[in-house]
C-alpha cells in the first residue's frame, strides 16, 4: 500500500462552509471511499484555502476510477466543486523523504 498526498485550492471566502461540510460527512460517502480502497484518508485546510490531503491505497488511479462509478460521489462532487479554485484536480506530490525508509538502511 503506497501513501499518497495532494493539493487542491479553496476559495478563502468559503473556508468556514468548507470546514462545517466536512464534519458530518454522508455516512453513504464514508462507505463508498472505504469501499473504493481510500485508507487513513485525511484533508488538512490552511488559513488561505491550501488543502492537503493524504491517503493509503493500493494504487489512486484505480481507487479515484472506484469513486468516480459511484452514484453517491457525483452527487457529492457537484455539491463541492464551488469550493474549489481551478476545478477539482488534484495536485499529487512526489514524497521526497520517508524515516521509516531510512531507518530501515540503518537497521
Amino acid at each position: 500500500m503506497r501513501r499518497y498526498c495532494f493539493t487542491l485550492q479553496v476559495k478563502p471566502e468559503r473556508l468556514e462552509e468548507y470546514r462545517r461540510r466536512h464534519e458530518h460527512v454522508w455516512p453513504d460517502m464514508l462507505r463508498a471511499l472505504r469501499d473504493a480502497g481510500w485508507r487513513d484518508y485525511r484533508l488538512f485546510l490552511r488559513d488561505d484555502g491550501l488543502l492537503v490531503g493524504t491517503l493509503l491505497a493500493e494504487d489512486l488511479a484505480a481507487a479515484q476510477a472506484a469513486m468516480d462509478a459511484t452514484e453517491v460521489s457525483a452527487r457529492w462532487e457537484a455539491q463541492m466543486a464551488e469550493f474549489f479554485i481551478n476545478g477539482r484536480h488534484l495536485v499529487v506530490l512526489d514524497e521526497v523523504f520517508n524515516l521509516e525508509h531510512q531507518l530501515g538502511e540503518w537497521q
